[in-house]
């Protein structure tokens, strides 16, 4: 099972979710990482509800691998390649599929084996599923 840290949290909530170096700590702890992201006349930008955090290139290349790419523009879904990055974009949707076949799957649904559940609190335990995603994976 993938274990991926919401916005680079693995101890909990932080105040500073989504910044490069949050980021960088839980992926040098050998968790993937969700990351809201943003593309701004050409430029790359962290941060959930707005755009916090600018970044270039070099830092979406260093952290690609580890990621799930939340878009939160078309800016962003229609700049990234498939081939090379995992994304996908959603609001209040129950499921969406990322770029890479995996279904994104919204707190308390249903899941198959190919399901990444978000679940922020590890309110539950869950069988025969792709990955999880949640700000305590330290506790995975």
């Amino acid at each position: 099972m993938i274990k991926i840290a919401h916005r680079g949290n693995v101890d909990g909530p932080s105040a500073l979710e989504n910044s490069p170096g949050l980021l960088l700590n839980a992926i040098e702890q050998g968790f993937d990482v969700e990351v809201d992201i943003r593309s701004i006349d050409g430029s790359w930008y962290l941060g959930h509800d707005e755009p916090t955090y600018i970044v270039g290139d070099m830092f979406i290349d260093k952290i690609k691998k580890y990621s799930w790419l939340h878009c939160k523009n078309l800016e962003a879904l229609n700049k990234l390649d498939k081939k090379v990055h995992k994304y996908f974009w959603h609001q209040r949707d129950d499921f969406t599929l990322t770029s890479n076949g995996y279904i994104w799957t919204y707190s308390g649904k249903n899941t198959t084996s190919k399901s990444i559940i978000v679940d922020l609190n590890l309110d539950k335990v869950y069988d025969n599923i792709y990955g999880i995603c949640t700000d305590y994976a330290s506790m995975l």
